[in-house]
């Protein structure tokens, strides 16, 4: 692999912002001091910039296999990329769902051969498949997923015994999509009977409401309690989960964890008037109070992560009346620029945007050797100019859905070039593909 220098920057590592320089060699940081002068096959001058680790993106649907239609696993680690995230870890609800180890190890084998950023995929539960569940490599798999609600087919597990089952026996970690299908379904009955197949967009979080993710994700902490299992909460949405999760515990010592995505910390209920079905997601926006909720709860590390929980659909799709109109929001390429939107804005500081997005996911799943910049750690490294102003638009989308709720934003702040295990694969928009990225590995829980 070629040496790469970087000079001059302001590196954020660790609740710190120091000026100086980077060294990569063999994929990996060999060297950061204020002032390196090693020869190096590509010097790039950082003045002015800032240095970041990789973000780790521990939720996206890739949608491969299946629905490639929507996005792949060519075009949506290129988009990731280009956002500064350089590792992800991607979900079963492809089809078929990656419900046996067979159809695990074919979504690695395509990553190898197509994915530009480093990739894990986690492993479906169903009601019927906890022999295939236990079998899970917890070195070179992220976990195991359970949709506690919110999904399709055997993928939705509903079964009190195979819950049971799943947080007594299973020993890696367990991320949760936690929201309760009987009260949704009670809620789409009423709004049903009350407007027919044309149930207005807003009523969405009151479908898909505060109660229903308190009640699953109550059951889904009571469980990991009483098996001692270490619980992944994905995508909290609701001000009455935060009471579910602790802040006086070390991250790396927690037990039960949890997740928040930029599009619940950025949107509330108001902008369905102008957004619609573009921001239907599960679980759903919700109103302000929830919102407001949240950004503390970050801040006080009640919530651990910060995710996008990136799931593509078509715009065509998307124009669907409310009961047709699929969940799901294109976020990977964007979750940084949103983040430092509230960076400008006063209300979280460029190291703990490092924390939430690069330490905290590499220390909640054991991530072997990544999310920071420290000498012998994967060299996953962004360059980011603070100053830079830029508007999204389709000729910078690159989704394969080729839409953002963003478009026609102006963002400040852009990735000026991001490095993965030690290769230069974006540069001023330009990609380069010569190099694949890397299968993460997890050390011992």
């Amino acid at each position: 692999m070629k040496t790469i220098l970087l000079k001059n920057g302001l590196i954020v590592n660790r609740g710190q912002i120091k000026a100086g320089d980077l060294y990569i060699e063999n994929g990996k940081i060999e060297l950061v001091a204020n002032i390196i002068n090693l020869k190096a096959d590509l010097e790039i001058d950082c003045t002015g910039k800032h240095i970041l680790p990789g973000i780790i993106d521990d939720q996206v649907h890739f949608r491969e296999p299946g629905l490639t239609h929507k996005s792949d696993l060519y075009t949506e680690p290129r988009s990731a990329v280009a956002g500064g995230v350089t590792s992800y870890m991607e979900m079963p609800n492809t089809k078929p769902p990656a419900l046996t180890q067979e159809l695990l190890e074919q979504k690695y084998q395509a990553a190898a051969a197509k994915s530009l950023a480093n990739y894990s995929f986690f492993m479906g539960a169903s009601n019927d498949n906890i022999e295939e569940v236990l079998k899970t490599n917890p070195r070179n798999v992220c976990g195991i997923k359970i949709f506690m609600g919110s999904s399709t087919g055997n993928m939705l597990v509903d079964d009190a015994t195979t819950l049971e089952s799943v947080f007594s026996r299973c020993r890696m970690l367990i991320a949760t999509h936690c929201e309760d299908e009987a009260t949704v379904r009670s809620n789409e009955a009423v709004f049903r009977k009350k407007y027919g197949n044309d149930v207005p967009i807003e009523c969405h979080p009151e479908i898909r409401n505060a109660e229903g993710c308190f009640k699953s994700s109550s059951l889904a902490v009571a469980l990991a309690k009483k098996h001692n299992t270490r619980l992944h909460i994905l995508h909290i949405s609701t001000k009455d989960e935060l009471v579910l999760f602790k802040n006086d515990v070390p991250l790396r010592e927690k037990r039960i964890t949890a997740e928040v995505c930029v599009h619940h910390l950025y949107f509330n209920s108001k902008d369905y008037k102008t957004k619609g079905t573009l921001v239907k997601c599960n679980p759903a926006v919700k109103d302000a109070s929830h919102q407001n909720a949240l950004f503390p709860a970050l801040l006080n590390d009640r919530l651990d992560i910060i995710a996008t929980d990136h799931a593509p659909h078509t715009w065509e799709e998307k124009q669907h009346t409310y009961f047709n109109a699929p969940s799901g929001v294109p976020l990977v390429q964007h979750s940084l620029n949103i983040m430092l939107e509230f960076y400008q804005q006063g209300k979280i500081t460029l190291e703990r945007i490092v924390e939430k997005m690069c330490h905290a996911p590499a220390e909640c799943f054991r991530i072997d050797g990544r999310g920071y910049l420290d000498e012998g750690a994967w060299a996953d490294v962004v360059i980011l100019d603070l100053e830079k102003e830029w508007k999204v638009d389709k000729s910078n989308i690159h989704y394969k859905c080729n839409w953002s709720p963003f478009e026609g934003h102006t963002f400040k702040g852009k990735v000026d070039s991001t490095i993965v295990s030690g290769h230069l694969a974006y540069r001023n928009g330009v990609f380069f593909e010569d190099k694949k990225g890397e299968r993460l590995l997890f050390e011992a829980s």
